[in-house]
């Protein structure tokens, strides 16, 4: 989710379900800014899903933005879910478009909703590890506060699917370091950015969020958007458009390479 301030009080009455946790690493950060390019089983399990038995095949560090379909492939991101309201109306949309998306999950919202977490996967779409309790300011902060919230949040997302691991971490706001994504990269999920970022989480209007795809994606693949801290109706209404608006540009749906 991109960085900003305003109406966060949502996450803030997650962080305190989200403590009692284990801290795994120590020392110091080094800010990476987002865009930088170095920088029981689940049911119907598909091959979109990676299963959590096993080991764990480390991914590239680097911040990933294509798309695995090539130049003519987007990638739908979805953050801070899943919640109840908003994200089976998602899962809808993207069902009756024939589109599979990356879910950027927290990990207190996967915890309260498990089902959902489930819904996501049984329907081919791939889990992102979100962090714990979307701190925008993490990188700022100790590595050994950056392995508890994503460390702590895969736990939770796996426990939550039932068994499935997440493909991807995304920093809350982009707030990247080189430990972060060195640590999600040895736990196989690989770092994931993104190109347009909608603002949906402003609440602009869905005629806007559908104006800022169509004026940013020559910018990249990757688009942002959000099931959860607030008001979605204009997310859900302006995936309504764009989606098949994709479809007629001539644009495949793929997932962000790994």
């Amino acid at each position: 989710m991109a960085r900003h301030g305003g109406g966060r009080g949502w996450y803030g009455k997650m962080v305190g379900a989200a403590l009692g946790v284990t801290v795994l690493a120590v020392g110091a950060s080094v800010w990476t800014a987002q865009a930088d390019p170095v920088g029981g089983p689940s049911p119907k399990v598909t091959a979109s899903a990676t299963p959590a038995g096993g080991g764990v095949e480390p991914v590239d560090v680097t911040i990933a933005h294509a798309s695995d379909k090539g130049p003519r492939g987007v990638n739908i991101t979805i953050d801070d879910g899943p919640d109840p309201a908003w994200t089976p109306q998602v899962l809808d949309l993207l069902r009756e478009h024939g589109v599979k998306a990356t879910f950027c999950v927290t990990g207190t919202q996967a915890q309260a909703h498990p089902d959902l977490v489930k819904d996501v996967v049984a329907a081919g779409h791939r889990l992102c590890d979100h962090t714990v309790s979307h701190d925008t300011a993490m990188d700022k902060k100790s590595e050994a506060y950056q392995s508890q919230e994503i460390l702590d949040a895969e736990r939770m997302i796996i426990e939550a699917s039932g068994g499935v691991r997440p493909m991807y971490y995304r920093a809350p706001g982009g707030a990247f370091t080189p430990y972060s994504r060195t640590l999600a990269a040895s736990r196989g999920m690989r770092p994931l950015g993104w190109n347009v970022d909608t603002k949906d989480f402003e609440r602009p209007g869905a005629d806007a969020i559908v104006a800022t795809v169509e004026r940013e994606l020559p910018n990249g693949p990757t688009l942002l958007f959000h099931d959860a801290g607030g008001d979605r109706s204009q997310t859900v209404e302006a995936l309504r458009r764009v989606l098949p608006w994709l479809k007629e540009q001539g644009y495949s749906f793929g997932f962000p390479v790994r």
